[in-house]
């Protein structure tokens, strides 16, 4: 955790990473397209992955051989690490792949970027995003699990966060990005006393997927600075909704100033962009510098036309340290039975 003390001063971090809108308006800067020959290249490192095993978990780089773009994704990485922090890889073949090929060549892209996460206590290293039914207001709703409504910037819990579309809906559902980089240090620069708040370790609602008696809230600053980097874990429905344990620390009025600073600037459209998902759309984000949520959106259940997007967390590379707090939860009790869901979101 970070060490704040009552004269801590945050400073500004990492400006190579700070973007606004204006300069990110243009989609060719941060969309990779798929070549054909890359696109065989992945069709035949599925059939190759499939040929040694049904279970993706066992499939890793050396089983999912890519040796042209493999380096590519390597290019990628490092550009996600320590500079823009988002990309939408586009060009998969949707119309004649099936779910499992294109949920394999997803795993198999994840895994030259990066180790797998688990996501949630049921042990999930890929994950979906679709409405499994649950409301905004049941206090052990997850954000993927919620669907329909538009879900508010946040970061999720890992090093890199990507999502590949299956489908879509029949409206809606524009995925949304924010370099919360620059929302630090614009914090930093303008009001430090509300920057020096969020250094400090705040509440966070575990949603009801805590170790079996473990309190139902964790601690943990939205910003932490670790070697000149810069980290972010900024959920603020979570935090917020940790007041409902008695036992949870209470949120400072300053606090409270703060998030809501970070939302309203989040929200305010300076420093984000939105995109749209098309099916076979893959996107990656460094989790610690961007921020990311969503529109609202309409399925047509009856119709099939339901928006389900695939989700890996992932541990890079090429970050060699990270704060005790943004470790791989692989010791943790989410980890104790690790699965991936093939989950149809239209049966």
């Amino acid at each position: 955790m970070n060490a704040v003390t009552s004269d801590f001063t945050p400073q500004v971090l990492e400006t190579a990473c700070e973007w606004d809108a204006a300069g990110v308006s243009d989609p060719a800067q941060w969309t990779e397209m798929l070549s054909s020959a890359e696109v065989a290249e992945l069709e035949a490192a599925v059939a190759h992955a499939q040929g040694v095993s049904d279970n993706f978990m066992e499939i890793g780089k050396a089983q999912f051989p890519l040796p042209t773009l493999g380096p590519r994704l390597k290019v990628i990485e490092r550009e996600l690490i320590d500079g823009r922090g988002f990309v939408r890889l586009r060009g998969l073949p949707r119309d004649r792949w099936t779910n499992d090929q294109m949920s394999l060549a997803y795993w198999g892209i994840g895994a030259h970027l990066g180790r797998p996460w688990p996501q949630n206590a049921k042990g999930h290293l890929l994950g979906d995003v679709t409405d499994h039914g649950k409301a905004p207001g049941d206090p052990t709703s997850r954000g993927n699990e919620i669907g329909l409504v538009g879900l508010d910037f946040h970061c999720d819990g890992s090093d890199l966060v990507g999502l590949m579309c299956l489908q879509t809906g029949i409206s809606g559902g524009l995925s949304a990005v924010c370099n919360s980089v620059a929302l630090h240090n614009r914090l930093v620069r303008e009001r430090p006393d509300l920057a020096a708040e969020l250094y400090k370790p705040q509440p966070f609602d575990y949603r009801g997927e805590q170790a079996p008696g473990k309190p139902g809230w964790y601690l943990m600053p939205v910003f932490t600075c670790h070697g000149d980097r810069l980290f972010v874990r900024l959920i603020r429905p979570y935090i917020l909704a940790s007041q409902r344990h008695a036992d949870a620390p209470r949120l400072t009025e300053k606090a409270i100033e703060a998030l809501a600073w970070m939302q309203d600037q989040a929200e305010g459209g300076d420093y984000s962009v939105i995109m749209d998902f098309q099916p076979g759309d893959m996107q990656f984000i460094n989790n610690y510098h961007v921020l990311h949520g969503r529109t609202a959106y309409e399925d047509d259940r009856a119709a099939g036309k339901i928006r389900h997007l695939k989700r890996l967390w992932l541990e890079t590379e090429v970050l060699a340290e990270r704060p005790a707090q943004f470790v791989n939860r692989m010791g943790s009790h989410w980890a104790s039975k690790l699965t991936i869901s093939r989950m149809d979101a239209t049966a």
